[in-house]
């Protein structure tokens, strides 16, 4: 699902921290909405010209704007503030700690715009608030299954409750590898073409084991063993042995499902008692892994075969 519009105060929330805004004015108008994940200068509507005027973005006030409206005599300064503000912009944000004058502050207060400040280049301000923006805008889904970092790759597992998920999540953490989130995890589509997994923020870091009831994974097995986010590489369903239809035995064909319109590839995994699952989604890993670097040890040993096959030799003996 994609998020048409956010508002000044969930963008603030979200990223006051990692670019250092500091609010100035408008508290009380932080319901204002963002439509455009991008950022803009407002330099030309500020001299008068406003026809392509991008005022559905966050605007950023850098140094050249800052030194054009100081050039202006109060009472065009004034006129161009009012001539501003009657657009409904979301938000204003002056970097390089730049301080707005009191009629300016004053102009905003009135048109209900809120005012932010913060110490970081114009340039920079507008590269990281563009990507968080994306981010925010980007479609997004919730999917039932956690997930796991194994060597750099993103596996979800997916399964009834009950079936083992969470021993077997456990098991992998044991082992080294990060948890990315438990039971359930976000999706969000970067760029159109990447999956990127992440946990609700109340969870995050926690997990669920049944008989024993909520750990906190990072105090029990250090910092390394938690993943903030990580792109989707593989989905993994646990199915009871009983209702795999048919085991896969050779694996040359790959499955894949679609998660935010993506195709993922996929693997069933039979449950039954006595399978080490963990050891099990760590081999279907690193064979994800091998394939996405080219190599597919099926389609390998199938070209070898019918290379023998196509030389006249005799297949090479098996035991049944």
């Amino acid at each position: 699902m994609q998020q048409n519009v956010l508002t000044v105060e969930q963008f603030y929330k979200e990223h006051a921290e990692a670019l250092q805004m500091r609010l100035l004015a408008g508290e009380k108008n932080l319901d204002r909405y963002i439509r455009e994940p991008t950022v803009n200068r407002p330099g030309l509507a500020l001299s008068g010209f406003t026809r392509y005027f991008a005022y559905k973005r966050v605007q950023a006030i850098g140094h050249a704007e800052s030194y054009y409206l100081r050039s202006l005599a109060r009472k065009e300064r004034e006129a161009r503030y009012a001539y501003l503000f009657a657009y409904k912009i979301p938000c204003i944000v002056f970097s390089r700690s730049l301080k707005p004058d009191k009629e300016f502050l004053e102009a905003a207060e009135a048109a209900n715009i809120p005012i932010f400040q913060t110490p970081v280049v114009t340039m920079k301000f507008i590269n990281a608030a563009t990507l968080a923006l994306e981010m925010m805008f980007a479609p997004r889904s919730t999917e039932l299954g956690s997930m796991v970092d194994i060597l750099g790759v993103g596996v979800l597992i997916r399964g009834e409750s009950g079936i083992g998920k969470s021993e077997a999540v456990l098991a992998l953490i044991e082992r080294g590898y990060s948890l990315v989130a438990d039971d359930v995890t976000r999706a969000t589509l970067v760029d159109g073409r990447e999956v990127v997994g992440t946990s609700p923020e109340l969870t995050r870091n926690h997990m669920e084991i049944r008989g024993i009831g909520i750990i906190n994974v990072a105090a029990m097995f250090g910092v390394k063993s938690i993943r903030k986010e990580k792109t989707l590489n593989l989905v993994i369903t646990l199915k009871v042995w009983e209702e795999v239809e048919e085991v896969e035995r050779i694996g040359i064909e790959q499955e894949y499902v679609k998660v935010l319109g993506v195709d993922i590839p996929h693997m069933v995994i039979p449950v039954r008692t006595g399978r080490d699952l963990a050891r099990l989604i760590e081999v279907a890993a690193f064979q994800t892994k091998l394939k996405m670097s080219g190599y597919n040890a099926a389609q390998d040993l199938n070209d070898r075969l019918i290379a023998q096959m196509n030389s006249g030799s005799p297949p090479p003996e098996t035991e049944t």
